[in-house]
């Protein structure tokens, strides 16, 4: 069956140096637009990590679900990505389950293992070992959710005969979702039997994840697949794309300095490769409504989000964007893509 599209809001929550918005005002700004978000139908909140960066990076996403609980009541809140490698298995399993408390049962989980050689050595951890790390996490947390004593001995964990509480209020945890660059992490995805934030090519990642579960009996379509894309709307697009652009180069030249740390035997990922497209959608109601369209229909993907604040500007900038974009432009890509008239 086809999951019911679900679109929403990231934010990453950085000021580099020379903005004028400290990130006390970031982070108040944030919330007040995702609660925001919520009043206007959005689904879902998610929040990037990095570690060790002078622009703030938001280390963890945990203080800010919290804070987004208390002030929602109906958007889901999750993250793309968690880097698994720097985290203790259990104090995640009990952060999530109190969490899931908190908010009635609206949280999620994306994981990924991190590349970034800066972050391995800031947290002491060898690189070698980031499979291993990410795939012990995601079992535990699948045994710790599941309401009764376990126990696990893997490469890098082991724990005997241990019940995690508060019980999450979802029946078996939060949902899971592993991130993608490369074939492997594709069938990773599939074999712990989670959905996937797909990126680099779709015949590296997206293909082989839905190849390996119809090989194994299950539906593509019964799991959802998630992406940043952002989108701006604005019946101005060259005078009002000029205040995010320089942001935007910004946010792609950390990243890219973050790829070029890495060694080549740690990521499979080259966006000049034919990767999922993740460029800023940026224009008028019609314009947005059909390039959104047809990358979800291009793609198969489930779930959407846009960026809810440039590197160094203030969140409150996209506020109007976001109000036409749940008002104007989703209802339109709902209907030509669920099949379903607008507002149904």
């Amino acid at each position: 069956m086809a999951q019911p599209l679900r679109f929403g809001v990231v934010h990453d929550l950085r000021s580099p140096p020379g903005s004028d918005v400290p990130l006390v005002e970031m982070y108040a700004q944030a919330l007040d637009q995702l609660e925001m978000a919520d009043e206007l139908g959005f689904e879902l909140a998610w929040f990037t990590e990095h570690h060790f960066l002078d622009d703030g990076h938001l280390p963890n996403f945990v203080p800010m679900a919290g804070a987004v609980a208390a002030r929602t009541s109906r958007i889901r809140i999750s993250t793309d990505i968690l880097l698994a490698p720097f985290v203790h298995p259990i104090r995640l399993a009990e952060d999530l389950a109190v969490l899931d408390n908190i908010s009635g049962g609206r949280i999620e989980l994306g994981i990924g293992m991190g590349y970034a050689a800066h972050e391995f050595r800031g947290f002491g951890i060898p690189q070698s070992r980031r499979v291993s790390l990410t795939e012990e996490l995601v079992q535990i947390l699948q045994l710790a959710w599941q309401g009764e004593p376990f126990s696990f001995e893997g490469k890098r964990w082991r724990f005997d005969d241990l019940l995690v509480t508060p019980a999450p209020v979802q029946p078996g945890g939060p949902p899971l979702w592993i991130a993608g660059m490369s074939r492997n992490a594709a069938l990773r995805a599939a074999r712990f039997d989670t959905h996937l934030l797909p990126q680099g090519a779709p015949g590296i990642v997206l293909e082989p994840w839905r190849d390996e579960l119809r090989a194994t009996g299950r539906d593509p379509g019964d799991y959802r697949v998630g992406i940043i894309r952002s989108v701006f709307v604005t019946d101005d697009r060259e005078g009002a794309w000029q205040q995010i652009r320089a942001a935007e180069r910004y946010r792609a030249g950390v990243y890219a300095r973050l790829f070029d740390e890495t060694p080549d035997e740690f990521t499979a990922f080259d966006p000049s490769k034919g990767a999922i497209p993740q460029g800023w959608i940026v224009g008028d109601e019609d314009h947005c409504a059909a390039e959104l369209t047809a990358f979800i229909g291009q793609y198969g993907v489930t779930d959407v989000c846009t960026w809810g604040g440039p590197p160094g500007l203030q969140p409150s900038i996209m506020n109007d964007s976001l109000e036409r974009l749940a008002r104007s432009v989703i209802p339109r890509v709902r209907a030509a893509v669920e099949g379903a008239a607008p507002g149904s």
